[in-house]
């Protein structure tokens, strides 16, 4: 067994490549090495934490890690880039579930210590009790239990309550997420009769009871908690739409970091505490980021769709006018200028090396190619900057909305791929739509727009985009990836 001495090392050691992974992932050229220093850093987090003092039934810990290792592995194969959103968070649903259950057998740990330290003889001396205690068995978070004053058991009890119910909605949050981003729940926003007073009503008696818990009413408190908790997530998440679902995911990430972070004071793990901080407060930011870049509120957001917009949308008007391969193709071969705008259909149709070849030929007959990324662009922060890193695109052609939107105006041809709602000119058209404000690629300024869509439907979040009606562009019906493959042929 390691000393405490090297355990802390461990830990700091592990927290300082935590924070350089953190820091490299703000940027595609260091997002790979940012990968490896968390990848390093959580290994020598986990063996620093089990041949830790105090750590025991050894064999039990192999075979979890044995089980878990061969579970991620698996899943990761299986898993598709698009279906990554999802499974963020789901396993932001672990995290959620963890805190509960360590929650909840700190608890059973507490009430078995006390009852225990409640027969040690009283004629015994401190040191003599201490011994006692030793003899009955007490070892590890027991062992540190034994030793905390009422203060201290105050401030675990604090701990507890807040770890079981940021745990709890978290994992009931992140559930109804990967429903809904995985199509097994309407991403419509829904909500019970009552609405935020209902979550209001929850929030209120989730307090009274950790009141009542920390003031010795038993674990029957602490387990009410969870399930009130429990529905607060749930009813949160419900009542968020499609729209919001890329901030969703941000903000549970958020959620478990606190989760983890609460873990961490429970347990008296510094490194626990320190990880979480990092993954509780960088989602927070993100979240906040990402609901500029939808001109969101941010508590409006995740208290569950406060606000918003009404009255009747803006008429569209006009007619979609489709092109077919040879068009396109045409189109592209007398332009200059091309702006590619990915979206999620791109994620859906594995288009990703088809566009790649596209701007590769493009770009050897000397045309200027590049490609706009909104901040919310598919179901998850940076999916698209992931899918062309994976196809091989030079980061130097991929730009932010900030970097290129006032490009689109001296750009011949803009091509949308499965995108909608980041290119919808209701946003800035209708002060009635559900996107109102939001900052928008301006793809129906360029000479031509293309987008490549399966059908006439509207996008995930269900709203119209009258981009599709102008005069301007052009619907390129299909399948993204056959689509892209079908102009392939026809350009040199």
């Amino acid at each position: 067994m390691l000393s405490y001495g090297l355990v802390s090392a461990a830990y700091i050691a592990a927290a300082v490549l935590f924070i350089l992974s953190l820091g490299g992932l703000s940027n595609q050229e260091s997002a790979k090495r940012a990968i490896w220093y968390g990848i390093v850093g959580m290994a020598i987090a986990v063996l620093a934490t089990i041949f830790g003092p105090g750590t025991g039934n050894l064999w039990v810990v192999f075979l979890m890690i044995a089980a878990g290792a061969w579970i991620g592995q698996y899943v990761a194969k299986k898993v598709e880039m698009t279906e990554m959103p999802q499974l963020v968070a789901a396993l932001h649903s672990f995290v959620g579930l963890a805190a509960v259950f360590i929650g909840i057998n700190a608890e059973l740990e507490l009430a078995n210590v006390l009852a225990l330290k409640a027969n040690v003889p009283a004629t015994l001396t401190e040191i003599g009790q201490a011994q006692w205690l030793k003899e009955a068995g007490l070892a590890g978070f027991a062992e540190k239990l034994a030793h905390k004053d009422a203060v201290e058991i105050a401030i675990l009890k604090v701990e507890v309550f807040l770890g079981v119910f940021i745990g709890a909605v978290t994992f009931t949050g992140s559930v109804v997420a990967f429903g809904k981003l995985a199509g097994r729940i309407d991403g419509k926003p829904v909500q019970l009769p009552g609405g935020h007073m209902l979550n209001l009503a929850a929030l209120i008696v989730s307090i009274i009871l950790g009141l009542m818990y920390f003031n010795g009413a038993g674990i029957w408190a602490l387990l009410l908690v969870a399930l009130i908790a429990g529905f607060i997530g749930y009813h949160l998440i419900m009542g968020i739409g499609g729209a919001d679902m890329p901030v969703v995911v941000s903000m549970l990430n958020s959620y478990s970091g606190w989760a983890a972070a609460a873990i961490g004071f429970t347990l008296g793990n510094d490194l626990l505490i320190v990880t979480g901080a990092l993954v509780g407060s960088s989602g927070a930011i993100l979240s906040y980021i990402m609901c500029k870049a939808m001109n969101r509120r941010f508590i409006s957001v995740i208290l569950g769709g406060f606000g918003g917009t009404s009255g009747p949308a803006m008429d569209v008007e006009g007619e979609m006018v489709a092109v077919d391969a040879d068009q396109v193709a045409q189109t592209l071969k007398e332009a200059e200028s091309v702006i590619i705008v990915p979206g999620y259909g791109m994620a859906v149709a594995q288009a990703q090396a088809s566009v790649s070849d596209l701007v590769k030929r493009l770009r050897a007959q000397g045309k200027n190619v590049r490609f706009a990324i909104h901040p919310v662009a598919g179901r998850l922060p940076g999916h698209m900057n992931v899918l062309l890193a994976e196809a091989k695109v030079p980061y130097d052609i991929v730009l932010e909305m900030d970097e290129i939107n006032e490009d689109f105006p001296e750009t011949d041809v803009a091509i949308v791929i499965g995108a909608n709602d980041i290119v919808n000119p209701a946003a800035q058209e209708d002060p009635n739509s559900p996107i109102a404000g939001m900052p928008v690629l301006e793809v129906w300024k360029a000479g031509q727009v293309i987008v490549l869509k399966r059908g006439q439907g509207t996008g995930y979040s269900g709203i119209e985009n009258p981009l599709f009606y102008k005069e301007n562009t052009r619907m390129f019906y299909g399948d993204a990836k056959q689509s892209m493959d079908e102009v392939l042929k026809r350009i040199d």
